[in-house]
């Protein structure tokens, strides 16, 4: 059964909101949503990521933004949960979704817990 996510689960700054939209804009009616995942590696031990796709499935969460989706499976929720998703343009080139509010996992590098990477 679809679980109904709460902004206290899986936040979007209003600029992560924006930049969804236009890309919702300029896609195939095809997708269903993005899809927020998460894999092993990285310094906390999982690393977070975002992709097109093209199915929701009866295990997922959903944030329904009336012009898009954001879908997450229940294993991704556990380690997703409380997380902001911002987009971040610099105006370098190197704008990019980032995941802020990380849950800590007490080992790795100590410049983990803002953002999804480790600088």
């Amino acid at each position: 059964m679809l679980m109904e996510l709460t902004d206290q689960e899986l936040a979007l700054t209003e600029s992560a909101r924006r930049k969804m939209g236009e890309l919702f804009d300029d896609i195939d009616d095809s997708i269903a949503g993005v899809r927020v995942y998460a894999t092993a590696g990285g310094c906390s031990g999982v690393s977070f990521g975002m992709t097109f796709t093209d199915a929701i499935n009866d295990n997922d969460g959903v944030r329904d933004f009336s012009a898009y989706k954001v879908v997450v499976d229940d294993a991704t929720l556990e380690y997703i949960r409380g997380v902001e998703i911002d987009f971040v343009d610099p105006g370098d080139g190197n704008a990019t979704f980032v995941f802020n509010n990380l849950p800590s996992a007490g080992s790795g590098c100590s410049s983990c817990g803002s953002a999804s990477g480790c600088s």
